[in-house]
């Protein structure tokens, strides 16, 4: 049997790393690894101190070169210059000190730096402990200083290089070393884009960006601030604002030396973004800020619904939903941020949080009642969100289909489709009643007109679940036809007709049929009005004969201003009127010419304009939901406007 022997645990196992040895050694606890991020956490450890300079209002401008090797920066900026004196405790040059000492750093305290970026003094002394080259120069004093570096160790002494140096400022070249590294080779669509954001979130900053790979060289200045950041991203991500204005603050002197920006605006996409900041350095993970500005608006938003009377009966609205398609950027400025690990993705500061909702709350909450018209379409946006999630839970808990789903297109067999099957030149004609059907059928152009015949008045989709919506055979019939689903599983690549058109008679049940489509696709396929596909067909009420000419009126107003113009013309002029009682007394040649026809025909495109669209919510719920009290009080108060009743 094999005996083990057990090594001894003693004081000689205990290794002590000292100077920046224990950077080289887990590189990883200082920048979060040694792959791509890690590489440009470098970078943005060099720059981020070069922004503390302009942040604290020392330096305007900040230069970065990625050199022709492109492995390779310089950040130079023009602030006062790192310090180059005797350092009184270490007895060797200050810059010295802070190049090759980890915790040592003019940022401890705010007599240097009111707020900072790389707060906790590690920063530089990284960067030199993971290159195997960095040179800094410094002008101050009408001096230029220089040393140079490797690994962390001086390889020269402090030496002045200039005695006539006009201006004052900071520059670091820096090569990482490639044995930390798994690939030393920068990113310069990512230097260029970390580069724009700070200038963003720093007004008075300008930066140069030289690429000598490439040969280019790019400015950012952006004296909109995070303002006009906010309208770039959502410019860029192609979002649809609900409300044209951004809404921001920037609040200084608040307690304990904090100043806060925030720029907010809501859009049409189906998730909140949030891009939060602390002394402009990103925090991805949010934290204690992103949070208190979660509560401030949801807080805000909630009571301006409350006080104007905007909320809807039975309907719960969660945080989710007031902060869906919002879009934020905060950038919070503090003395002692306390970060989640070095790489600084999430603020942990307690207090943050109660304070930029004092800040925030009060101040959003006071512009919604200033700007009704914004207030409105945030409201809008917050019912319909909740409207959609509602029906998300409904349609989860319905019974699921235990057929296999088939992937062959299933069409229902009243569709008279169209030969063509480019969606951009196909229409439909959804029609009232198969025997209009058959007289659009007839009059319709095959290669690219559809017919939908529909039978009697449709399931009113304001007052039924989506299951119910579902089961109903008419729209399911709609929904088959247009093959781009319904509610949140539509898809707007699938629709098979780029313009659905309502074909209704021209009386009152036609209307009312018109009416109930339009609640369906305003509540179940809203996509397809926002982005233009829907329309109203203007079928005549009556035929004109004047002679040998015919015209067409769409209604009574219509039909005397014609016979009007015709008396002017000629006042003996025999006039014959025919009134059609519906479509399906047009012979299908009149149809064409009067209805169908793209050369002569009359549509109304079906639009919710962005002002407008508190109204629209308010007015299918009125009208056309449950509660029969609204649609009273419209009925009572209107009844004297009507002339005569089309029965």
């Amino acid at each position: 049997m094999a005996s083990t022997t057990k090594k001894r645990y003693t004081g000689q196992d205990i290794q002590v790393l000292e100077g920046l040895e224990p950077v080289r050694k887990r590189p990883g606890m200082y920048i979060g690894g040694t792959g791509k991020s890690g590489l440009h956490h470098l970078l943005w450890e060099v720059v981020d101190n070069a922004v503390d300079e302009a942040t604290n209002g020392y330096a305007s401008q900040i230069d970065v070169t990625l050199h022709k090797d492109g492995q390779s920066v310089t950040v130079t900026d023009n602030g006062r210059g790192i310090p180059v004196d005797m350092h009184p405790k270490m007895k060797k040059p200050t810059l010295e000190v802070i190049l090759t000492t980890l915790h040592a750093g003019g940022k401890f305290d705010s007599s240097n730096y009111i707020t900072s970026g790389g707060l906790h003094g590690v920063g530089s002394s990284v960067v030199n402990a993971l290159s195997d080259k960095l040179v800094a120069t410094v002008k101050r004093d009408g001096k230029t200083f220089q040393q140079t570096y490797s690994k962390g160790l001086p390889k020269t002494k402090l030496k002045t290089t200039s005695r006539n140096t006009r201006g004052t400022g900071t520059s670091v070249f820096f090569h990482p070393d490639p044995e930390i590294f798994e690939s030393i080779k920068f990113d310069s669509t990512l230097i260029r884009d970390q580069l724009d954001t700070k200038a963003y979130l720093n007004a008075a900053l300008r930066i140069v960006y030289k690429d000598e790979v490439s040969g280019e060289k790019f400015e950012y200045h952006h004296e909109g601030g995070i303002v006009e950041y906010l309208e770039h991203v959502v410019t860029t991500e192609k979002m649809r604002p609900v409300h044209p204005e951004v809404f921001s603050i920037k609040q200084e002197g608040m307690k304990d030396g904090l100043r806060v920006e925030i720029a907010l605006q809501w859009t049409e996409s189906p998730r909140e973004r949030v891009l939060s900041f602390v002394n402009g350095i990103p925090t991805r993970d949010g934290g204690t800020h992103e949070q208190g500005l979660k509560d401030a608006v949801r807080s805000s938003v909630r009571a301006y619904m409350e006080t104007h009377n905007l909320t809807v009966k039975n309907l719960d609205v969660s945080a989710d939903d007031v902060r869906e398609g919002m879009v934020a950027i905060i950038n919070l400025f503090m003395v002692d941020p306390q970060f989640q690990g070095q790489t600084k993705e999430k603020l942990n500061n307690p207090g943050a949080r109660s304070k930029i909702v004092g800040a925030l709350r009060l101040d959003l909450e006071q512009y919604l009642n200033d700007n009704p018209t914004t207030g409105e379409a945030i409201a809008t946006r917050v019912i319909q969100s909740a409207r959609a999630r509602a029906a998300s839970r409904a349609a989860a808990k319905s019974v699921r289909r235990k057929s296999s789903i088939s992937h062959r297109l299933n069409l229902p067999g009243k569709l008279a489709d169209c030969s063509s099957t480019d969606p951009a030149e196909c229409e439909i004609f959804i029609v009232e009643g198969d025997s209009a059907g058959g007289s659009a059928k007839q009059g319709r152009n095959r290669n690219h007109q559809a017919v939908l015949p529909l039978r009697g008045k449709v399931l009113n989709a304001e007052q039924a679940s989506l299951s119910k919506v579902n089961a109903n055979k008419e729209l399911s019939n709609i929904v088959q036809a247009l093959g781009c689903g319904i509610g949140d599983n539509l898809n707007l690549s699938q629709l098979r007709y780029h313009s659905v058109i309502l074909l209704m008679d021209a009386d009152s049940d036609g209307h009312h049929i018109a009416t109930l489509l339009l609640t369906f696709f305003y509540r179940y396929m809203r996509p397809l009005i926002e982005n233009g596909h829907v329309f109203i067909a203007q079928p005549p009420l009556y035929r004109i004969d004047a002679g040998k000419e015919s015209h067409w009126a769409l209604d009574d107003s219509d039909k005397e201003k014609i016979i009007s113009d015709l008396r002017k013309k000629r006042k003996d002029l025999k006039v014959e009127i025919q009134r059609f009682k519906g479509l399906g007394e047009m012979m299908p040649k009149t149809l064409n010419e009067t209805t169908l026809n793209p050369e002569t025909r009359r549509l109304l495109q079906v639009t919710i304009p962005a002002d407008r669209k508190l109204v629209t919510e308010t007015t299918m719920q009125e009208l056309m939901g449950k509660d029969s009290a609204p649609r009273f009080d419209f009925i009572m108060s209107n009844a004297t406007e009507v002339e005569e009743l089309d029965v």
